[in-house]
């Protein structure tokens, strides 16, 4: 799981949980292993990450390129407890 927090350019802000799903659509985007991230990390790859948790959930309708430009930040969070 991936912890992220979304900040909005309209200034809402939330956090949101990456799981299962969400790594294979991430591996099917970018035809690369989520498991090798932590190695290159790249700022696409954790709003992808936060996009396919958007998107899965129904909070989103737009395609990723759109839906990132309605985004300010995306950022890792400490797990939740």
């Amino acid at each position: 799981m991936i912890n992220l927090h979304i900040k909005y350019q309209d200034g809402t802000e939330k956090d949101v949980t990456a799981v299962a799903a969400d790594f294979i659509a991430f591996e099917a985007k970018f035809d690369r292993s989520a498991a090798g991230i932590d190695k290159d990390p790249r700022l696409t790859y954790f709003y992808f990450f936060a996009y396919s948790v958007e998107k899965r959930t129904g909070a989103t309708k737009l395609e990723f390129e759109k839906w990132t430009e309605t985004v300010e930040e995306v950022s890792a969070i400490d797990s939740k407890k």
